[in-house]
């Protein structure tokens, strides 16, 4: 399945579906040695971002998220792609400046886009692509 939104930052990257439904604050929200998730409470808490195409609806935070964002990218940490419902400067600086690919705009409510599925943001295009995980619907 192609989904088309907005391109944000050029590239292409794959990975597996990491979602979450609250905002994310790369600073002091996610280690940038590590790449997991540190703020406490919040729904991703203690999970790795690195490699995943991370999907949430916007950022939140300090400018200073940015550089976070580019020191996961020299740690080796970065997610493989970001998407967000609607791209703020935050997010949208961090990636460009460290050539972490991303989209906004996706509708991605489809139920078979999932956690764990394997996606590919293509940044240049705006372009979400995955196969759809079968979803059981009750017994006939």
């Amino acid at each position: 399945m192609i989904v088309r939104g907005r391109g944000i930052s050029k590239g292409t990257g794959s990975g597996p579906v990491l979602i979450s439904a609250a905002p994310i604050s790369f600073l002091s929200g996610v280690d940038p040695d590590t790449g997991i998730i540190v703020e406490i409470g919040h729904p991703l808490q203690g999970k790795s971002i690195s490699g995943t195409v991370l999907v949430f609806p916007y950022g939140k935070g300090s400018t200073v998220g940015s550089y976070i964002i580019y020191a996961l990218v020299q740690n080796g940490h970065a997610p493989a792609a970001i998407i967000n419902r609607e791209a703020e400067p935050i997010i949208a600086v961090g990636a460009i400046i460290s050539g972490v690919p991303m989209i906004d705009r996706v509708d991605i409510d489809n139920p078979g886009f999932r956690d764990g599925i394997v996606a590919t943001v293509n940044g240049d295009t705006g372009e979400l692509e995955y196969e759809p995980e079968a979803v059981s619907g009750p017994p006939a």
